[in-house]
């Protein structure tokens, strides 16, 4: 593992699958304009609408999202991370999969979300992700780059549930990701402290690529796309705009936090 820029993009994605593939390669481009070689886009980036228009354009999205992400990585040499889009199972779920190609362009990672938002808010929105989602029932990968380091994969609301972290540490991960659409209305409580909880618990970097602004309708996410280090101090913050958080993932770094605080030696119970 050799020392490297990320970048988490932030996007205002929308009901429209082509103006969203648009938004994205330009914020890639200003990411690989930077130097980074590890890019990483945000939950639901080709496509945030309703449940009905999600479920009836389902195939053509997963079609486009992963020949662009193919793209993408090898007309710029990075490797990248698809942070969530539906792709059918039957005729009316579809799985919420994030998906990893190298510099190359050859799939490495796939996963399918597991731990669906289904939460009635105090400020009176409801969330049913499970009415079009199937759950995905396999723990996630980790994949093992050869000059990146090892890299799991999350989703958003996976960040709640931290034995899903522990798990990909016990796997080797180096870098965890969380590409999420995190509501404005929970993201200004929990997204920070929850992101820097699953980096220093775990000794991780990690980069999570956000959702931000008005989406469609009453939809609201909260952006702050970060990069954070497993000392769990935060390295880039997107803010609330479109953009990209860059920062260096620091292999001397994350050995030195390991060395320094060496808790996962010390567990007493599990691995």
């Amino acid at each position: 593992m050799k020392s490297y820029l990320a970048a988490a993009i932030q996007m205002t994605s929308v009901p429209d699958l082509e103006k969203n593939l648009v938004q994205a390669e330009e914020l890639i481009k200003v990411a690989v304009n930077q130097g980074a070689e590890l890019v990483g886009l945000p939950e639901n980036f080709p496509f945030l609408g309703s449940e009905s228009e999600k479920l009836a354009q389902a195939a053509i999205i997963a079609q486009k999202s992963e020949k662009f992400l193919q793209i993408m990585a090898q007309r710029h040499k990075i490797t990248i991370l698809g942070g969530g889009f539906p792709v059918p199972v039957d005729t009316d779920k579809v799985y919420n999969t994030a998906l990893l190609i190298d510099s190359i362009g050859s799939e490495v990672a796939r996963y399918q979300k597991v731990h669906l938002f289904d939460v009635n808010l105090p400020d009176g929105n409801t969330y049913r992700e499970s009415l079009t989602v199937q759950p995905g029932t396999q723990l996630p990968p980790v994949y093992a780059s050869p000059s990146l380091g090892v890299m799991g994969l999350s989703v958003c609301y996976d960040v709640r549930f931290p034995e899903l972290y522990r798990h990909l540490s016990d796997e080797g991960a180096d870098i965890l990701f969380v590409p999420a659409a995190f509501t404005a209305y929970t993201g200004k409580d929990h997204w920070q402290v929850l992101l820097q909880a699953r980096a220093i618990e775990n000794t991780c970097y990690v980069i999570a690529p956000a959702q931000t602004g008005n989406n469609y309708a009453l939809r609201q996410t909260h952006g702050h796309a970060m990069i954070i280090d497993p000392w769990g101090m935060i390295l880039a913050d997107a803010g609330e705009a479109p953009g990209v958080a860059c920062a260096n993932i620091n292999p001397s770094r994350l050995q030195q936090v390991r060395r320094q605080m060496p808790a996962l030696k010390h567990r007493v119970f599990g691995r």
